[in-house]
C-alpha cells in the first residue's frame, strides 16, 4: 500500500468515526449527562463526628454505605468522594425531593427492637400505647433487646389492608431472638425504633419464628424505600453530621450552561475567521478539522455519558473551550511549518509530507506537557475540578488522532494537485514566490 492510499484509508476512517459520533451525540442535551451544576441537584459534605481519631477503615466503610444509600435512592451521576481524613463529599444532580436524600444520608442506620414495658419513661410509654406516630425515645430510658445486624434483607410490601410495609427477613441469630420474644410477649408492644425514632409499635399477636417481620407506620411509597434503603446498608460505624449543605437549582445551571456554550461558539467562530484570513484556503481545511474535532470529541462524551462514566460541569465546559484552541494550534504549527519548507525550496508535495510531519511533532511535545498536567490535576483534585482536567486530557487526545487521521493525509493528498495548481488561493502564494526569488538568487550567484 503507498502513502497515497494511506492516506485515502485514513480519511476514510475519520468519515466513519464523524458518522459514528453524529450518531451517538444527537441530539447533544439529551445525550451527554450534565453535572450537579448544570442539571441542579444537591451537594453536601458529611464529616465525622468523633472525640478521638477517626480510623480510615471506619471511613472507608461509611463511604461504602453512602454509596449505597445513594445508589438505593434510585439516582444517577452521582458523586461520592472521600475529602480528608474525615469527610465525605455526595454530589447527587437531578434529585427530586432533597430532603429525603438529606435524611436517608445523615440516618445512622441503628435499628432497635425495644419492648414497650422496658421503657422508664411513662410519658414515652403512654404516647406509644396511645398510637401516636414520631415518638422519639430518650437516650437511658430503654435498653433494646435485639438490633439492626441481624436484618439481611428489607423489602417494601403491603399488608392486606393496602398499607404500605417495610418487610424484613433476619439471620439466624435474629430469628432465633425474635421467635423466643415473640412467643413469650403475645399481647405486648414492641417498639421497632430507628435512630431513636419509633417507625412502628405494634402489639405482637402470635408468635414468630420465621424470621420474617413487617414494620408499617404510615409510610408512603418515597419514606418505605429510603427507611428500606437504610435497613439494608446497615448502621454507619461513625455519627456523620452535614458539615454543609447546598441545593443547585436547575435553572442557574442551565443559565450559566448557555452562557458557557456561547462563548464556546464565540471562540470557535474567532479563530475560524482568523484561520481563513491568515492562511485562506489552507485555513479551510484547519476549520474542517476543528469541526471533526468538535465531533468527535462530542461523540465520546456521549458515550461515556450512555456507559454512567461522565457527566458534564461548568468547568469541564472551560476544559473543552481551552482545548479548542489548542487544536487551533497544532494546525498553525502544521501549516506554518508546510509554508516554511516551501520557502526553503522543497517542492508542494515533499512540503506537505515532511512540513506537516514536523508540525505535528512539535504540537505533540507541546500537548504532552498539557496532557502530564492534567493527569497530575485530575488524580490530585475532586469534585466539578476533575471534569476540566478530564476534558482537558480527552481534548489532547482527540487533538493526536484528528492530526494524524485528518490534517496530514488531507494536506498530503491535496498536494498534488489543487494545492499546486492554484497556490495563491490556498495561502502558499508568499511561499512559493520566496523559494522562487531565493533559487534565482542563488543561480544569479552561481553564474557569476
Amino acid at each position: 500500500m503507498d502513502q497515497k492510499q494511506k492516506n485515502i484509508l485514513l480519511l476514510g476512517l475519520t468519515v466513519v468515526l464523524v458518522a459514528a459520533s453524529l450518531a451517538l451525540m444527537w441530539p447533544p442535551q439529551k445525550r451527554i449527562t450534565q453535572g450537579l451544576d448544570i442539571r441542579g441537584g444537591l451537594s453536601v459534605i458529611l464529616t465525622a463526628e468523633s472525640t478521638g481519631t477517626v480510623s480510615a477503615d471506619d471511613m472507608q466503610r461509611a463511604e461504602t454505605i453512602i454509596k449505597s444509600r445513594v445508589d438505593g435512592l434510585g439516582v444517577l451521576e452521582a458523586s461520592i468522594q472521600r475529602q480528608g481524613s474525615d469527610s465525605i463529599l455526595v454530589q447527587i444532580p437531578g434529585i427530586k425531593d432533597p430532603q429525603q436524600a438529606l435524611q436517608a444520608l445523615g440516618s445512622t442506620g441503628q435499628l432497635e427492637f425495644v419492648a414497650v414495658e422496658s421503657v422508664n419513661d411513662s410519658a414515652t410509654v403512654a404516647a406509644l400505647q396511645a398510637g401516636q406516630d414520631g415518638v422519639v425515645l430518650k437516650k437511658g430510658t430503654y435498653q433494646p433487646f435485639m438490633t439492626g445486624e441481624v436484618v439481611t434483607q428489607a423489602l417494601v410490601g403491603q399488608n392486606q389492608t393496602g398499607e404500605i410495609t417495610v418487610n424484613l427477613t433476619m439471620n439466624k441469630a435474629g430469628t432465633d431472638t425474635w421467635g423466643q420474644y415473640t412467643t413469650a410477649n403475645i399481647g405486648k408492644q414492641v417498639a421497632i425504633v430507628l435512630d431513636g425514632r419509633v417507625q412502628s409499635a405494634p402489639v405482637v399477636r402470635s408468635a414468630i419464628t420465621d424470621g420474617r417481620t413487617e414494620i408499617s407506620g404510615n409510610f408512603t411509597p418515597d419514606s418505605a424505600k429510603q427507611l428500606k434503603t437504610v435497613l439494608e446498608t446497615g448502621a454507619l460505624p461513625v455519627t456523620l453530621v452535614f458539615s454543609e449543605s447546598r441545593i443547585v437549582g436547575p435553572t442557574l445551571g442551565q443559565d450559566s450552561l448557555a452562557k458557557g456554550l456561547s462563548a464556546l461558539a464565540v471562540g470557535m467562530l474567532l479563530v475560524a475567521l482568523y484561520m481563513l484570513v491568515i492562511y485562506r484556503g489552507l485555513g479551510g481545511i484547519a476549520v474542517a478539522a476543528m469541526a471533526v474535532f468538535a465531533v468527535l470529541f462530542t461523540g465520546i462524551l456521549a458515550a461515556l455519558s450512555r456507559f454512567g462514566l461522565f457527566s458534564l460541569s461548568l468547568p469541564g465546559i472551560a476544559g473543552v473551550v481551552l482545548t479548542v484552541g489548542m487544536a487551533a494550534d497544532s494546525s498553525v504549527l502544521i501549516l506554518e511549518r508546510f509554508r516554511e519548507e516551501i520557502r526553503m525550496g522543497k517542492t508542494v508535495r515533499s512540503a506537505a509530507n515532511s512540513g506537516s510531519w514536523h508540525g505535528i511533532t512539535t504540537s505533540i511535545d507541546a500537548d504532552l506537557v498539557t496532557l502530564v498536567s492534567g493527569l497530575a490535576l485530575y488524580f490530585a483534585a475532586i469534585g466539578p475540578v476533575k471534569g476540566f482536567a478530564f476534558t482537558l486530557m480527552l481534548g489532547v487526545a482527540c487533538d493526536f488522532a484528528m492530526m494524524l487521521l485528518f490534517k496530514r493525509p488531507l494536506i498530503m493528498l491535496m498536494a498534488d494537485g489543487p494545492l499546486t495548481k492554484a497556490p495563491s488561493f490556498w495561502g502558499l502564494g508568499r511561499a512559493v514566490a520566496d523559494a522562487k526569488r531565493t533559487s534565482d538568487v542563488k543561480g544569479g550567484a552561481a553564474n557569476a
